[in-house]
């Protein structure tokens, strides 16, 4: 493909998730990354153009900070949007929410993050559940890392008819690894304040029909987050049809505790063993010989890579707010075999 017809994205914020979503636009064939916009002088941009992507300063006064401390230096967001057909927002929560008015200003389709409001975009995404909804639009909102595996979880339940409501406890990891020497919490659990904890209903902005209520309890540990889950079907089932339910999922990964993938650091290290970046964990790591069925109600448990699950989504709702692919199913083989996603299928 020529790079004249290449969506061109740019990505604002270059921390967890922006470094992350460039290293995975900058894989795609049918796409380039014009450049990276941030606000620091630190490592992580310093990183950003050793990795010979363009850095952008958010501001002038950004740019202008970066010059003085010898970083190369493209211009500026406003610069980098002119050069761009769709934005990626991956700054700090509520940041992005100022952010739109600039993207509005400029006629730049954009996406922001879990941790901005629904009513932000209006259309939440997951792109097994709601990428017919995007295409064309203006804007969407990918969901945070734990309602995106909420809804690949159920969804795949609901398509094969099995599901009728949904019960799950969330064991939330404290803070990101690389921020654990700032704070997080030891030695204590804490209860998210309220039930439904946000997940459940962030899970309906993407599907309204979802019978879900979730719980939350952040733990001392920065690895993954961890799931438990209680789903009545709709009538008995097997385990081997749930089991086919959860692998019409190219992005649910059946893992056993009998191959000793036993743990979170276990599963860790292996996505370090197959080389992934960062130890990305892309896809729901679902414990298949642990799930049980008894009667109408089912019992699993997965893992979730916070840093990592939303990346494929975000790739694939670039596709769909520019229309170059209509198909979901299209675009999420593209973005997995770009990734290496689907290789821990057992």
């Amino acid at each position: 493909m020529s790079a004249s017809t290449k969506i061109r994205v740019a990505v604002n914020g270059y921390g967890v998730i922006g470094k992350r979503v460039a290293d995975a636009i900058a894989r795609q064939e049918d796409m380039t990354l014009v450049g990276v916009a941030d606000i620091g002088i630190d490592w992580r941009p310093r990183v950003a153009t050793r990795k010979r992507f363009r850095l952008f300063g958010a501001a002038s006064e950004d740019a202008d900070a970066m010059r003085r401390a010898d970083m190369q230096v493209a211009g500026t967001l406003e610069d980098l949007l002119g050069e761009s057909d769709v934005v990626v927002d991956c700054t700090p929560k509520r940041v992005a929410a100022k952010n739109v008015e600039t993207y509005r200003r400029f006629g730049r389709k954009f996406i922001v993050q879990g941790g901005e409001k629904h009513e932000v975009t209006g259309h939440s995404f997951v792109a097994e559940a709601s990428y017919e909804g995007a295409i064309g639009r203006d804007s969407t909102r990918v969901v945070s890392c734990n309602t995106t595996s909420i809804v690949r979880t159920l969804e795949a339940l609901k398509r094969a008819g099995l599901l009728r409501r949904a019960r799950g406890t969330l064991l939330r990891r404290a803070t990101d690894p690389w921020e654990s020497h700032q704070g997080g919490i030891m030695n204590t659990l804490v209860p998210e304040e309220s039930i439904p904890s946000h997940q459940g209903p962030d899970a309906q902005t993407v599907d309204p029909d979802l019978d879900v209520i979730t719980m939350a309890v952040k733990v001392p540990q920065t690895l993954a987050h961890l799931h438990y889950w209680s789903v009545q079907m709709t009538r008995h089932a097997e385990k081997e049809e749930v089991l086919d339910a959860f692998r019409t999922s190219s992005r649910i990964a059946l893992v056993r505790m009998d191959q000793g993938l036993s743990a979170l650091n276990v599963i860790k290290e292996l996505m370090a063993d197959l080389g992934r970046p960062h130890d990305d964990l892309y896809e729901v790591a679902l414990w298949a010989d642990m799930l049980q069925v008894k009667g109408d109600e089912l019992f699993y448990a997965y893992m979730v890579d916070n840093q990592a699950i939303v990346i494929p989504e975000t790739i694939d709702a670039i596709r769909a707010l520019t229309g170059r692919e209509t198909d979901a199913s299209v675009s999420m083989k593209r973005t997995n075999a770009a990734l290496g996603i689907g290789d821990l299928r057992v």
